[in-house]
């Protein structure tokens, strides 16, 4: 038994040693989800006309109010969101709206689709939705293969269907749930401001 938990506590004291990088956790969510963000935003941004219509439209779109407001507040918090994580300054507040966004998103947008991302005709979460989806898909494949070169499109990955379910939103969420929680890491502007107010408070 001693030595059981003799070996327990050394494999403690091992894992405890990462403790010097932890740092690389925070940074390694907030790298993920910095092209994301940026995308999302900026292409938003590039048409925000289009953008505001297509967030107020009842029939069409998500039939928001305030369309025109929505629109840039969503943009807006997705671009500058991109750039706080990106040098991890206010991580833990842009967190907030980030994470209001992406609830917004998955409800409005992708909750009818069911949970997955990508159509499944098996599993856990396929459902009628996504079983037509594969049965679509054959088809498609089997026109590829008859009237175009199939082994050259599908030489770097296989075609798929989009389900657009609340995968990823739910995914991103849960990802800025942890950086609000835990905080940027070491390795940002966050961590420098804090020990800068630690060194005042305790002075």
């Amino acid at each position: 038994m001693e030595k059981i938990i003799s070996l327990g506590c050394k494999a403690q004291s091992l894992l405890n040693t990462t403790r010097a990088v932890d740092f690389l956790g925070p940074l390694a969510l907030r790298l993920y989800l910095v092209p994301i963000f940026w995308m999302a935003g900026s292409n938003k941004l590039a048409d925000i006309e289009s953008t505001a219509a297509w967030f107020g439209d009842p029939d069409y779109g998500l039939g928001l109010p305030f369309p025109e407001l929505m629109a840039w507040l969503a943009s807006l918090t997705e671009v500058g969101g991109a750039i706080l994580l990106l040098f991890g300054l206010a991580v833990r507040w842009i967190s907030i709206p980030l994470i209001f966004t992406m609830i917004v998103a998955a409800v409005t947008v992708h909750l009818e689709n069911g949970w997955l991302a990508i159509a499944e005709g098996s599993g856990f979460f396929a459902n009628d939705r996504t079983a037509a989806a594969i049965e679509r898909l054959d088809r498609a494949k089997d026109i590829l293969r008859e009237h175009g070169n199939y082994d050259w499109l599908t030489e770097h990955g296989s075609f798929v269907i989009l389900n657009n379910g609340i995968e990823f939103a739910a995914t991103y969420t849960i990802m800025l749930l942890v950086l609000f929680f835990v905080g940027p890491g070491k390795a940002s502007i966050d961590y420098l401001i804090s020990k800068q107010f630690a060194a005042v408070c305790h002075a």
